[in-house]
């Protein structure tokens, strides 16, 4: 329906308007999926940017409409008289409750025009209000659906509406407020979606790496499951693989995993020994060499836990995604490194041939 009232049509399609829209929905979606990933990850400054953005961006929304604000408060509302042709109260059991009156609102200047609204009233003045009866309203000469009962009109309208009387005007004059449209409804949907890709997008590893991350290493939780295992033996190498649920920290799962590639030999020496969660491997010294070596039984594999959990908790890895024990005596001494890794970077310990710790280097 058109008012002619003079008064141009409200934009609500401006180009301004539907890029405030798309960036409104992309600073939804990138703080709600900072919130999200950060809360993951445990990423402490992209959780605080989730909480921080969309403050700062309602802060400087609200002083970019400090202008727009001014202008409109500036322009006197315009008033006319209005017919009550229905009302209802919708709720509230306090001194003001909320009613719903449809109006015929017939402006001095313009045609007349049926409007719904809602506005509380006082119990005390309820009685006041009644079907046929006469009000005085104001609006905004460019929002001609925000129109307002004056509970307290001056004498001159006052006696205006006092004396009035006006008919009621056919529904198809109705006026509300112009629907958002599917142009800025779906804008800001891409917005959101921009915005939460964005986040989502450079933290995928560190996302789909979590169900790993999610499970404390096993020195701090043991696993008790069955005790399948997976054995291969060479005369250069041997492996030993264990089946789901079960971990080489668990309690004499190291001692049976050597004892079954050394097949109780006392004199079988090792070059390295690398211990996994679930893998064991270990490269043997050539029969024919005079290499160093190691004993691999001799190795203190009750240290091994609690070494895993000391690089795990100590050394800066907030989420450990995985950790590795490398032990060799290429040369000097037997040496055991514990290498743990996770979004912070890589940090190992290095201990001696009794599991003693004698060198920590933290992430970097």
């Amino acid at each position: 329906m058109t008012i002619t009232t003079g008064v141009p049509a409200p934009t609500h399609h401006t180009p301004l308007a539907l890029a405030r829209g798309f960036l409104t929905g992309g600073v939804i979606g990138t703080s709600l999926a900072a919130l999200v990933v950060g809360g993951i990850t445990a990423n402490a400054p992209l959780f605080t940017a989730g909480l921080v953005l969309p403050v700062v961006y309602g802060l400087l929304y609200f002083l970019a409409g400090r202008p727009r604000r001014a202008r409109e408060a500036a322009v006197v509302p315009r008033t006319a008289l209005a017919m009550i042709e229905d009302l209802k109260a919708v709720g509230g059991e306090s001194g003001d409750i909320p009613v719903r009156f449809d109006l015929t609102v017939v402006p001095d200047e313009g045609a007349a025009y049926r409007v719904e609204i809602t506005q509380d009233v006082n119990l005390v003045d309820l009685g006041d209000y009644r079907p046929r009866g006469i009000v005085v309203v104001q609006y905004p000469a460019a929002r001609p659906w925000r129109v307002r009962i004056v509970k307290r009109p001056t004498p001159e309208w006052e006696d205006r509406a006092a004396s009035a009387r006006l008919d009621a005007v056919p529904e198809a004059v109705r006026v509300a407020a112009p629907p958002a449209g599917c142009a800025s409804g779906f804008l800001l949907l891409l917005g959101l979606l921009a915005g939460a890709a964005a986040v989502i997008l450079p933290f995928r590893s560190d996302l789909l790496d979590q169900d790993d991350t999610a499970k404390p290493p096993s020195a701090v939780q043991p696993s008790v499951s069955s005790t399948s295992s997976t054995t291969v033996v060479s005369s250069a190498s041997g492996t030993v693989a264990l089946g789901p649920g079960q971990s080489f920290l668990d309690r004499g799962e190291l001692d049976r995993a050597v004892g079954s590639l050394t097949r109780g030999e006392d004199t079988r020496r090792a070059l390295t020994v690398v211990v996994q969660e679930r893998l064991l491997s270990v490269v043997f010294s050539p029969t024919e060499t005079q290499a160093p070596g190691l004993d691999p039984k001799a190795l203190p594999y009750d240290r091994f836990p609690a070494l895993v959990t000391e690089a795990s908790t100590t050394l800066g890895i907030r989420s450990p995604r995985s950790w590795q024990i490398v032990t060799d005596r290429l040369t000097g001494p037997v040496v055991i490194r514990v290498v743990v890794t996770g979004p912070e970077g890589t940090a190992s310990l290095e201990a001696d041939g009794q599991g003693k710790v004698v060198r920590r280097l933290p992430a970097r």
